[in-house]
């Protein structure tokens, strides 16, 4: 299993309009084979800061989904990012 977690920055005037434009990625990805979750959502605390979270099945299963990356349009509002993949050994339930 690989996790995709980490968060960008945005002008906070500006994070409602790129979290709209995201939908459709997150609509794509959930019905992608191999998606088990992906999320990106507004931070509770920190309005200029868009959390993201992804977990896939294998690592090919990010790649086969994984295109170039956010359209340029989404890579210009990005004030920053701080997202990293991690692979998972093991996995113990809470609920």
């Amino acid at each position: 299993m690989v996790i995709v977690a980490g968060h960008l920055q945005v002008d906070p005037t500006e994070r409602e309009a790129y979290l709209a434009g995201c939908v459709g990625v997150v609509d794509q990805a959930r019905a992608a084979e191999g998606c088990l979750d992906f999320a990106i959502s507004a931070d509770l605390l920190d309005a200029g800061r868009i959390n993201v979270f992804e977990r896939w099945a294998s690592q090919e299963a990010v790649e086969a989904f994984r295109g170039s990356g956010p359209s340029d349009e989404q890579g210009a509002a990005m004030l920053g990012a701080e997202v990293a993949e991690y692979d998972v050994a093991g996995v113990r339930s809470l609920t």
